[in-house]
């Protein structure tokens, strides 16, 4: 009995293309989700170093009246338009430091990013010196993104800034400030 009903569901065709999809969608799924983040994250990083940019273009160019260290932070969350105004503070971190030329030391490897998983921020972290005239600057900002889609391989890879698995997007720039004379 157990053999004959074996036979006829062998012999039965019905389904054979639901079981192909079944095997096969998850693997196109995943890699649709992989290309959709890792895209995510490449535009991100573009608009998030579009928005140092112009940050950095007036703070070079203001002379004797340089932006503070809010109106930089202000400014670089308006331009990078990937960042919410209202989670600015809680999502970037600006480093802003002279380069010494005579042994051409520039920001130190830790890269200082804000941990959200903590309520306090000390500001001894964050070191914003606007530097003199003529004087080469070196600006590193740290965002923080949340991966859209966390059990992808792409969303586990990201390096993890901080215990929410938030990942890290750095940017680097350096400008030499404008002589005041």
């Amino acid at each position: 009995m157990l053999l004959k009903l074996f036979r006829c569901l062998r012999a039965n065709k019905d389904g054979t293309s639901t079981i192909e999809f079944v095997l096969i969608f998850p693997g196109f799924l995943a890699l649709f989700l992989v290309a959709y983040e890792s895209g995510l994250m490449m535009v991100r990083n573009v608009l998030l170093e579009r928005g140092v940019d112009l940050a950095v273009r007036d703070l070079r160019l203001a002379g004797s009246a340089p932006p503070s260290f809010d109106q930089l932070k202000a400014k670089i969350c308006r331009e990078a338009l990937v960042i919410a105004a209202e989670d600015c503070d809680d999502t970037i971190q600006v480093q802003l430091e002279p380069v010494d030329t005579t042994n051409w030391v520039t920001l130190d490897d830790n890269i200082r990013c804000i941990d959200q998983g903590t309520t306090i921020n000390p500001l001894d972290e964050t070191t914003f010196t606007g530097g003199g005239s003529n004087e080469l600057m070196m600006v590193r900002v740290c965002a923080l993104y949340q991966p859209m889609f966390k059990p992808t391989g792409w969303g586990m890879q990201m390096p993890k800034a901080d215990d929410n698995g938030n990942y890290a997007l750095v940017v680097k720039s350096a400008f030499v400030n404008e002589p005041t004379d």
